[in-house]
């Protein structure tokens, strides 16, 4: 076994586990990490499939900032259901509050400061939400 290979989710574990423990809910590893990826991410898919094949708990992806569209695509036609991206979230409001106070540097206004970052914030939740296909689900 690689050392990459280790830091995976084992398919027959994933099914034990979802056994004895009842979760609601299994976040995989497939090759995913949290923050940003300092190359492309290598998902590994075929694993994904076999982890679905084998549980019939949604299935959460943690670290998915910095994915390319076509991986997360690929993941949710597999099966994966919860999506992680705070760190894309979290960039949008820090690149927002410091723009918006380089250019007013006068303002000391917490709501002024904080609406471009909400706003920021929320753009990159809508654009995931359409990634995902989540559009008109709760």
């Amino acid at each position: 076994v690689t050392e990459r290979e280790a830091a995976m989710t084992d398919p027959d574990q994933a099914q034990e586990f979802v056994k004895r423990t009842g979760v609601d809910a299994l976040a995989v590893a497939i090759g995913n990490a949290h923050g940003f990826y300092k190359g492309e991410p290598q998902l590994d898919f075929i694993r994904l499939e076999q982890i679905r094949a084998r549980v019939e708990v949604p299935l959460v992806l943690h670290g998915a900032s910095g994915i390319p569209d076509e991986g997360i695509r690929r993941a949710v036609k597999i099966g994966v259901d919860k999506i992680n991206i705070d760190t894309e979230v979290r960039a949008a409001f820090q690149k927002a509050v410091a723009s918006f106070l380089a250019e007013n540097p006068q303002v000391i206004d917490p709501r002024k400061i904080l609406g471009p970052a909400i706003k920021a914030m929320s753009e990159v939740v809508k654009s995931k939400i359409e990634l995902f296909g989540s559009v008109g689900k709760a």
